[in-house]
């Protein structure tokens, strides 16, 4: 780990305790701020505090305070551009804390993964340093490959076992509460980022929630037709609210905390007063479902939006309608109020966001930008400000003022399906959603050049032994082979009757074997570009293909839960391996043809003695979907990826992790190189991940 973490390890524990808590105190209190500055950039003490028992991550993001929360600021030695240096590595600390809190030693990655796009000198020097970390196997990435600092995400809070329909925050910024489509509500502490405690009730998905302004109370709605109300200091349920016909779609409540408004699949809302916990009236003139609603800060006017295509505003004294605001031409899916109470603002499925002058019931403007359903929105205290948020995996934030938008945050748009590496480890091949297929120089982690022809999304790629070639297979139904050198297509496979899930190459490079949702396989002669046979028996689609390094045997896996070994001389079903309880996603063979690996939507990884046709032993670690698997070229490691966002590398020896990486989104697949330590992955968000395993003469 270094020198001063080998010293620091040699000491007791007391020591090292009071070492870590003191250290950055001092230096506060001394005035000695360069040697603050460069604490906090050395990743051997960083390590080395959140790996003691009694510090840990948050207790490091604590110390980049410091100097901000002391009188050091107006110190001469404080350096405002040093400063910010140790912001970005507090954001990558916040960002990454419920990785760290789970695999320590992941803290090389995620600050390489986060900080390479940052050309500032101690930025610099942080990852140099932690490149060269051998504490324990890990993998490290050749490219800034997750979300920098300051592009919006602070952390990630999971938990939750389904879809997030709603979170609502208490006013003092302190805690997070969600509600989800699990029936349940988690109250979450912002700061740490830890879970406090579940709220359980409902006998439904829980589509709303609102907290009152003094954090003591959450309200909450559901698909099970009620309103419950819970107790935040105890976690426990108050009471809970019935009248709805169907489901409870929107909760708000006044600023007074007294009266709580819900809209509903009964075309309604109804108004609860909070004290009596008595449903006080009924407002009825929506014509279908409602879907939001919010309130005035005065308490006196409630404003709904429904799939009617329209909103209507209420005065919640008289109880009457005081109008009806019409211009959207599809469903209102969010309303939000300004706090003055002169401004309504809705999103709908029409992709705009529209601007109401709630004085006189004018639009007063549209926006327009979401190429999607907008399905939620929000506005700032001062009312300069609006964040959208859209099923075109984008939030927006625009300022109402000028009437313009101001910036998108948002992450890539289209699903890499496929990844593979050349024999010579120098490229590497993705396809991805958006019709096209990319080859990337595997020592800069740079695209070299895009290759398009499909009419449909690339769910297979695979190069030929020699790198001249590459074959891609399509929901178009078809495989294209290309001439990489020309970038010319050569010709295009048909046969198939449903989409492509997956295509491999014999050694020789003369035979591509391809998999197919139409439940077959099928083997072709990539001299005259003809099919020679079809392989049939799955019951289901095909999603993995894989062939032994003499070409003699295919593997295929299938959602029918199987593995089928095939004989490609005789054209003959060898036999079937059974285990896996969901879907078979992904297969690999070792180079030797003896073993073969399998990876299934039950979250684990099987492998197989595919000499005598049995399971040798099972892989467990993964907590959801495997979706890919690669092996090694010596056959000792395997490579998994999963919906659970992370990269695993296996000891096919022991059946052990050896090392992880935590990706931003589902792990669709995944190659491993000819070297056996570089590995590319492809995420369901558009990334391509180039990584390195480090750290493995350690064990030897």
């Amino acid at each position: 780990m270094g020198e001063f973490a080998d010293k620091l390890a040699a000491k007791p524990l007391f020591y090292q305790r009071a070492y870590l808590g003191s250290l950055l105190p001092n230096y506060i209190k001394s005035g000695n701020l360069e040697k603050y500055y460069q604490t906090l950039t050395d990743f051997n003490f960083l390590m080395a505090k959140i790996q003691h028992p009694e510090f840990g991550v948050q207790a490091l993001i604590d110390d980049f305070n410091l100097v901000e929360d002391s009188e050091a600021v107006t110190h001469s030695d404080y350096n405002p551009e040093k400063a910010k240096s140790l912001d970005l590595i507090q954001a990558v600390m916040w960002m990454s804390a419920d990785i760290l809190e789970r695999d320590k030693t992941q803290l090389a990655g995620q600050l390489l993964g986060r900080l390479l796009y940052f050309e500032i000198p101690e930025i610099q020097a942080m990852p140099e340093v932690a490149k060269h970390w051998k504490a324990a196997p890990w993998l490290r990435p050749l490219t800034p490959c997750l979300t920098p600092p300051r592009r919006g995400l602070l952390r990630t809070l999971e938990g939750h076992s389904n879809s997030v329909n709603a979170v609502a925050v208490t006013a003092d910024g302190k805690q997070a509460i969600s509600s989800s489509f699990d029936k349940t509500i988690k109250v979450w502490d912002l700061r740490t980022g830890k879970e406090e405690f579940t709220l359980k009730g409902h006998s439904d998905s829980v589509n709303a929630v609102a907290v009152t302004a003094d954090g003591k109370r959450a309200i909450s709605g559901s698909s099970d037709n009620t309103i419950k109300v819970w107790d935040l200091t105890t976690g426990h349920e108050e009471f809970t609210l019935t009248g709805h016909r169907d489901s409870v779609k929107a909760v708000a409540v006044t600023p007074d905390g007294k009266l709580a408004i819900s809209g509903s699949w009964d075309k309604t809302i109804k108004v609860w007063d909070l004290i009596t916990r008595d449903e006080l009236f009924t407002l009825e003139g929506h014509s279908n479902w409602v879907n939001a609603v919010a309130v005035t800060e005065d308490g006196q006017r409630a404003i709904s939006g429904s799939w009617d295509k329209t909103i209507k505003v209420w005065d919640l004294t008289t109880r009457k309608e005081e109008f009806t605001l019409k211009g959207h031409s599809d469903w209102v899916n969010a309303v939000a109020v300004t706090e003055d109470g002169k401004r309504a603002i809705s999103g709908s499925l029409d992709k705009t966001i529209k601007v109401w002058d709630l004085t006189t019931g004018k639009e007063e403007f549209t926006l327009k930008g979401h190429s999607d359903s907008v399905k939620g929105f929000a506005v700032t205290s001062d009312g300069k400000r609006g964040i959208s948020g859209s099923s075109d995996n984008t939030i927006k934030v625009w300022d109402l003022t000028t009437r313009k938008e101001e910036f998108t945050l948002k992450g890539h748009s289209y699903l890499v399906n496929a990844v593979a590496v050349a024999a010579d480890s120098k490229q590497a091949i993705s396809g991805s959603s958006d019709n096209s297929i990319k080859i990337w120089d595997l020592t800069t982690g740079k695209e070299e050049f895009t290759l398009k022809g499909h009419r449909d999304s690339v769910k297979a790629v695979v190069f030929t032994a020699d790198g001249k070639r590459a074959i891609y297979g399509a929901w178009d139904k078809t495989l294209k082979v290309w001439d990489l050198t020309t970038r010319k297509e050569l010709f295009t496979l048909e046969g198939h009757s449903n989409w492509v899930n997956e295509v491999a190459v014999t050694g020789d490079g003369n035979r591509a074997v391809s998999g197919s949702f139409d439940k077959t396989i099928k083997v072709w002669d990539l001299t005259t570009g003809k099919e020679e046979f079809t392989l049939k028996g799955h019951s289901d689609s095909v999603n993995s293909v894989a062939v032994t390094e003499d070409g003699k045997r295919g593997v295929s896996g299938s959602s029918d839960k199987t593995i089928k070994v095939w004989d490609l001389t005789t054209r003959n079903e060898l036999f079937t391996l059974k285990g896996h309880s969901e879907s078979v996603n992904a297969v690999a063979v070792t180079e030797d043809g003896k073993r073969g690996i399998s990876g299934s939507s039950d979250k684990s990884i099987k492998v197989w003695d595919l000499t005598i046709g049995k399971e040798l032993f099972i892989l467990k670690g993964h907590s959801n979907s495997v979706n890919a698997v690669a092996v090694t070229p010596d056959g000792k490691r395997a490579i998994s990826g999963s919906s659970d966002k992370t990269i695993k590398v296996w000891d096919l020896s022991s059946g052990k992790v050896i090392a992880n990486f935590t990706c931003e989104s589902p792990i669709a697949c995944c190659a491993v190189a000819a070297d056996g330590v570089t590995i590319v992955a492809g995420d369901q968000s558009g990334r391509v991940y180039f990584l390195r395993l480090e750290g493995m003469e350690e064990l030897t």
